[in-house]
């Protein structure tokens, strides 16, 4: 069963890799570049957090946040060596095959680090902002698929290191998000009602 889940997973990647052409590629070395999205959804949210919330909870939310993806990051690195799956750029009969065009190809890939980061940080700031702007949680979902896509087209993950990625990131952004709103009420930090 388990051969057979990852034989369609092979394919399924190797079908949406080879989607990509030379002219998206810089497209999407931009995108899963950390030093792209990271700060694109930091920016969404500190803004967001600032105009709602104040400097003294952005403050203290940034902090959370940083523990959230610390914790979120460390997991993702503890799965990938507990379970030691390869990434397709280095699988014998899938890297053949393959469109490559990342900078680097690391060694294991489930599951994937981008996708759980950006999950939790688009689940976190997305149910803390829910009550002010209902339509920023999808704008924050959305921002973190791209980026989880943005994996397998640059030849690093499977789409079931993605899904499991995303899965494990909107658990740890709601759990986080559910800690920061008993933190903020337990100190007493200003939540305004919402408009």
């Amino acid at each position: 069963m388990l051969d057979k889940i990852l034989q369609y997973d092979n394919e399924l990647f190797l079908y949406l890799n080879t989607l990509g052409s030379e002219p998206w590629d810089v497209l999407w070395l931009t995108i899963t570049n950390k030093l792209f999205f990271g700060p694109v959804l930091g920016l969404i949210l500190f803004y967001f957090l600032y105009k709602k919330f104040g400097f003294k909870s952005v403050v203290f939310l940034v902090f959370v946040l940083a523990l959230m993806i610390t914790f979120t990051d460390q997991s993702t690195n503890l799965f990938k060596h507990v379970f030691e799956r390869t990434r397709p750029c280095r699988t014998e009969g899938v890297m053949e095959h393959m469109r490559f065009i990342a900078v680097r190809c690391g060694l294991y890939g489930f599951f994937s680090g981008h996708a759980s980061n950006s999950m939790a940080v688009a689940v976190f700031g997305g149910l803390l902002l829910k009550p002010f702007y209902k339509w920023i949680i999808y704008v924050l979902v959305g921002i973190s698929f791209i980026v989880a896509y943005s994996r397998i087209y640059v030849g690093v993950h499977y789409p079931l290191d993605i899904v499991c990625g995303l899965i494990f990131g909107a658990i740890s952004g709601y759990l986080f998000h559910k800690l920061a709103k008993y933190l903020l009420k337990r100190f007493q930090l200003y939540k305004p009602e919402p408009v």
